[in-house]
Formats: structure tokens, sequence, C-alpha cells
């Protein structure tokens, strides 16, 4: 769940009084607390300054065989199956791992991390020794219902993994607002992808997330890339303006376009292309061949009055064909120059590094907004504000105010 806008505001009023509780809390429900899970007892107190400098590198060694000692001979048999199943390349480890993560039992969360931490050590050593260089990259796809995601992606797939490259698609389906049911189609329209061994295809369901990236598809991109994929391709939900959540999550943000759509330019958002670096026109064959070409040169027109987002990289317009694989080699050749270019910068490394500290802010503000409306203060005022509310006697920004006062008036000084 996000913050909802009027609490936006107030995050840094009660932010800091918010922490002081959480740190007042016994070490149990400390390690539960802001995704700290990896760490128990006296190493989740306060790190900052000259400490934190000098215990991150030996967070994923000391910590974790701190946390390891806490574990069943159960648990740690799972843990060491998952570890060396996922590294070995293992499909049905990788699937287990990243139902791990998705769960939402706290004690599997918590295992979730413990492994997170081993892939995240394993592909830094792997990283090194590449020069500092990512192994894999990650490709987000998104585009309105209807144009061809789910086979331009196949078609990629099929073309990748018959040059030798292991591909994994994390594809977010929506879920039903009532149920929280999804239909996790993907799979039975990526027939001949799903049946490729070196391919993995994973449906998660969207489960009312806002941009249809779920919290946890990042740590599954992390997951796929510890497997040994070296193509990561996420697809998300429609095309809205919250959808430029998944390009803080991989190297390079692909809009596809359908070719007749109405009026195309208002139906997609400003924000979710500018967030763009490359736009594809599908199903630039037959008829739609004339509409394919207008489109690519409204957009071509549109992106050239945005300000560019890199300095290496201009924001491109393609047409392509998953229907007569026409364009689909030339959009593969773009997005490897895409990649070319941002690694010689450095640029993709940047981006990277900032994209872990926007994930990381997003993860503490669900856990900040968990941990408040789970609060006994706020729990007892909520019903009766919302009812008010309601009534329209007082407005949504005031109780908003009464019920952070009553988290931070009760919350340890």
């Amino acid at each position: 769940m996000k913050l909802m806008p009027y609490v936006f505001p107030k995050m840094r009023r009660f932010g800091l009084s918010l922490l002081r509780h959480i740190s007042s809390l016994p070490s149990a429900s400390r390690t539960c607390c802001l995704h700290r899970r990896v760490f128990t007892g006296s190493y989740t107190s306060t790190i900052t300054g000259h400490g934190f400098q000098q215990h991150r590198r030996h967070m994923s060694s000391s910590a974790l065989r701190q946390h390891i000692q806490d574990l069943s001979g159960a648990e740690q048999r799972l843990l060491d199956k998952l570890y060396e199943g996922l590294i070995g390349g293992q499909r049905a480890s990788l699937a287990e791992s990243i139902t791990l993560v998705e769960t939402q039992h706290p004690r599997k969360k918590e295992l979730a991390q413990v492994l997170l931490q081993r892939v995240l050590a394993y592909r830094r050593e792997q990283e090194s020794r590449n020069g500092g260089k990512p192994l894999a990259f990650r490709v987000g796809l998104s585009g309105p219902p209807g144009a061809g995601k789910s086979s331009f992606i196949e078609v990629v797939g099929k073309m990748l993994t018959g040059r030798g490259h292991k591909v994994s698609v994390l594809a977010v389906d929506p879920s039903s607002c009532t149920t929280g049911g999804s239909l996790m189609g993907d799979k039975t329209r990526m027939t001949e992808l799903s049946r490729d061994m070196d391919a993995f295809i994973r449906p998660s369901p969207a489960s009312g997330t806002l941009g249809g990236v779920t919290r946890t598809t990042n740590e599954a991109v992390v997951l796929c890339e510890g497997a040994g994929y070296d193509i990561v391709l996420v697809e998300t939900v429609g095309v809205g303006q919250s959808e430029f959540a998944v390009a803080d999550m991989v190297d390079m943000f692909v809009l596809l376009i359908p070719p007749a759509g109405g009026d195309e330019l208002q139906g997609i958002k400003r924000g979710i292309i500018e967030r763009a670096d490359l736009v594809v026109v599908t199903k630039a064959d037959g008829d739609l061949m004339g509409p394919a070409r207008r489109i690519q040169a409204e957009y071509t027109s549109a992106l050239k009055l945005l300000r560019r987002q890199s300095k290496s990289w201009n924001p491109k317009v393609v047409r392509a064909s998953s229907h007569t694989n026409d364009g689909i080699p030339e959009v593969w050749a773009m997005l490897e120059s895409y990649r070319d270019a941002m690694l010689a910068s450095g640029e993709l490394q940047g981006r990277r590094r900032g994209q872990q500290k926007v994930w990381m802010w997003s993860l503490i503000q669900d856990n900040a907004l968990a941990h408040f409306q789970n609060h006994p203060s706020v729990r007892g005022a909520l019903p009766q504000l919302e009812q008010r509310v309601t009534r329209g006697e007082i407005s949504p920004g005031l109780a908003a105010d009464l019920l952070l006062k009553a988290f931070t008036s009760s919350s340890p000084k």
C-alpha cells in the first residue's frame, strides 16, 4: 500500500518519532521493522556516520553469519538448497526463491532477506571479475492494452535464446480488486518461450500495487540475475502516470505503442514518454504499415520537445512487427547500442546505484505506513475520524494531522 497524498507532507514530521519508537522495541520486533530483517539483536541498533562506513563492508558476511545462527536446521537446509539450486541455474529453485520473497509471512520474509544477501554477495563477486560492470541487462517494457507486449517479448526472447542468451521475463498481471485473483495469462500467450529451457517466465499479480510493479519485483530481478539470466525483461500493466515505477528498477525503459489507437499522443501521458529510452511502434505490417509510419513520425517529433535524460543517449522511435519479425533484430541492436553507450559513460552503473536508493525509501515508506496504521493510538482514533471525514465534518487533511499527533504524542521521546 502506498502513502496517501495528504500523508506524504507529514512524513518528516513523524519520521523521527517513528524511528525512535522502533528503536525502543525489543530486538525481535525491531528486526522486522524497516526491512532490517537480516540483522538481529544489537546489530539492529542505529548505525550512522563513521560507524556505518565501518560496518558496511561486513554486512553481507558477519551480520549474515550472526543471523544464520538463529535459523533452525530445517530453515538452514532450505536456504542452502535454494541458494545452491539458484546459482546452479535450476529454474525450479528460482521459482521457489521468488515465491519466498513474495510471501507475506513474517518469518519467511526474514528467510528471504537472508537468501537475498547471499545472492547479492555472489553477484558482487561475479561483477568484480567482470571489471565492475553488470553482467545482466535489465529492460522494462510497458504499453497500453493491445500493444502486443506479450507477442513482442516472445519473438525477442526466442531470438535471444537462439543467440545463446538466457532470458527471464517478469510479467505483472492485473489483479481483481474484489478477490485479489489474477489470470496470469502471460505463460499462455508466450507458449513457445515458456517451453524454452533457456527462458524463465514468472507472472506475478499486481495485487493493487500502483503502477503494476509489485514491491518484490526488484528483488525478483536480483534472483534472476543470480541464477545466470543475462537478459531480464520486466513487463508491466498498461500505461499511466504511475507506471514510471518500472523505470526505477531497469537499465532501459521501452514503450510499446500500437499503430492505431485514436489520438495517440493524448492517450499516452507525458510522464511515461519522458522516461522512455526507446519507443517501438508495434504491429507495423500489412494494412497497418501506413498508420505505423505516421505514429513513428508523431512520436519522433514529440520526443524532440522533451528534455534529454541522458548525456549519452537520445531516445529513438522505431517500427517492428512480431508477426513478420520485421524490425525485431534492429530493435535489439538499438538496445545493445544503448547498453554499450551507457556502460562506456558510466551512466548505467550510476543509474543502478540511484535506483537502489529509490527502492530503499519506497520500502521504508511501505513499512513506516504499516507501523503507523498498527499503532494502538492510531487504531483507536481511526474509525471515528474516518466517519467524520465521510460525513464532511472535518477535512481529510485535518484528520491526517490528528492521527499524526496521536501517533507522535504516544511514541517514546
